[in-house]
């Protein structure tokens, strides 16, 4: 955590701000890994505007390699590491 992040938290807490930990996981056919460094979010909305910016700025590079069949996403995991949201890419083969 970096001293800004330190220092927002402290003045939160002191302000009455209620900071939860989320983790980010994200999977992609048999690879799996989650952050072990956890954000502090002063709500779920916020967590979810955060994951979705995230997952904004991933999806593009994701997408292009993409094989048919296959899955990939992004969770964000509460401070006990149980998913709270997750965004899904799906490429089905229909016909």
């Amino acid at each position: 955590m970096s001293v800004f992040d330190r220092l927002w938290v402290g003045v939160a807490q002191k302000n009455g701000f209620n900071m939860s930990l989320y983790f980010f996981r994200i999977s992609h056919g048999r690879y799996s890994g989650a952050s072990d460094q956890g954000s502090e979010f002063e709500s779920r909305e916020a967590a979810w505007a955060e994951m979705t910016k995230v997952c904004g700025n991933l999806v593009g590079g994701i997408s292009r390699s993409l094989k048919q069949n296959a899955e990939w996403h992004m969770e964000l995991l509460d401070e006990a590491k149980k998913p709270v949201f997750r965004i899904r890419l799906v490429a089905e083969t229909l016909a």
